[in-house]
């Protein structure tokens, strides 16, 4: 799956633009990054949402225990990847009926967040049991939500394009080739949200989170790390 996000809607991350300052390597644009994804995809579906936002996803090569899906409700866009142990349990809480799935169950606990508030958006991540990546975007708030399990059993990777663009994508491969060395794996038990501007760990919300320099050996540009009480954990 592959989210692309332009500067209107989410500022690229210091510690990436860093990254790819420190080693140049070569980049490509964000709409060349999706004609490489649908090229690559025979099956793929991609949409453009507005002028700032881009979405696309394809079940080639999916895993069975981690499908993908997408859904869109009131006007909110979702990616998932992966599966949740305790679907039923919350689909009881949300009102959901028996047939809705992770990718409906993630946009309901986005709009119970959204809109009915003060609500932390750490405890409504840290209700989800399972393995999972996903991406959420609000265009009537023109707000980016995205999370990864704690364990980290479905891969994200987060880099800058070449025009400048926040790309998100399950394919490290794909945005190697597009982000050179600004990139890196988004950290697993952590969430961002463009509602709150940063990134945050959500077991322990508090912890500040850091970016160590990559080695020159590493695809990496950064990782980014989850400050304990005594130690920094590492997160990928």
């Amino acid at each position: 799956m592959l989210g692309i996000f332009c500067s209107s809607i989410v500022s690229p991350p210091e510690e990436l633009v860093a990254a790819g300052s420190r080693t140049p390597s070569p980049k490509i644009t964000s709409k060349a990054l999706v004609n490489r994804f649908i090229g690559n995809n025979e099956s793929a579906v991609s949409m453009q949402i507005g002028d700032d936002v881009q979405l696309a996803y394809t079940h080639k090569n999916e895993s069975i225990t981690h499908p993908r899906s997408f859904s869109v409700k009131d006007e909110i866009f979702c990616l998932f990847e992966g599966a949740l142990d305790n679907l039923g349990s919350l689909k009881q809480q949300y009102g959901l009926s028996k047939s809705a799935n992770e990718v409906v169950l993630v946009i309901e606990a986005y709009k119970a967040l959204r809109d009915r508030a003060p609500y932390p958006i750490n405890q409504v991540v840290g209700h989800l049991v399972g393995d999972f990546s996903f991406i959420v975007f609000d265009k009537s708030t023109s707000t980016l939500f995205v999370a990864t399990d704690q364990h980290g059993k479905v891969p994200l990777y987060w880099g800058i394009t070449a025009d400048g663009c926040v790309a998100f994508a399950n394919d490290a491969d794909l945005l190697k080739s597009a982000c050179g060395k600004s990139l890196a794996s988004f950290p697993q038990g952590c969430f961002y949200s463009t509602a709150i501007g940063e990134l945050r760990c959500y077991e322990n919300p508090k912890n500040k989170i850091t970016a160590v320099p990559a080695t020159e050996e590493e695809i990496w540009g950064a990782k980014f790390m989850v400050e304990g009480p005594s130690s920094i954990t590492a997160t990928q």
